[in-house]
């Protein structure tokens, strides 16, 4: 063996590949005076990433959630107005009435709730996009 192949000492930090001694270069200790590494504890660090980004996607998630729920509700009350009787054209803007007679029908109306005695279900309007949209119903003495 020469004295290049025979093994160094493990406090001896010798680079094979390059044939030098760069102990000074490492990114850690190589000596038994160097500090110790410990690992750092990132239980804490995690935990509270964990904690904050369940929170932001839980309020993102309830958003969309809320404006499902909205979408879904229009969509019944358009579904109920379109399949409800109904024996003319109704005009954009315009109020009107949803009631169901006493064969449990739906029938739109421009008749207001206060002029009559049929079960009243909702007044909605007409936009141009050709949705209703539930409205409150104010009678003329109110307004």
């Amino acid at each position: 063996m020469t004295k290049d192949a025979e093994k160094k000492p493990d406090l001896v930090v010798f680079n094979e590949e390059t044939k030098k001694y760069d102990a000074a270069l490492k990114p850690y200790g190589t000596s038994a005076s160097s500090p110790v590494i410990k690992p750092t504890n990132t239980a804490t660090w995690t935990a509270d990433g964990v904690r904050r980004t369940n929170k932001i996607l839980k309020g993102k998630f309830d958003e969309v959630k809320k404006e499902y729920e909205l979408l879904m509700e229009k969509f019944q009350y358009n579904d109920m107005l379109y399949s409800a009787k109904f024996g003319f054209e109704p005009i954009f803007g315009e109020t009107y009435h949803l009631y169901k007679n006493k064969k449990e029908e739906l029938f739109l109306s421009i008749i207001e709730p206060t002029q009559w005695d049929l079960e009243y279900k909702g007044s909605f309007r007409l936009n141009t996009d050709k949705m209703w949209e539930k409205v409150d119903f104010l009678s003329n003495n109110e307004e």
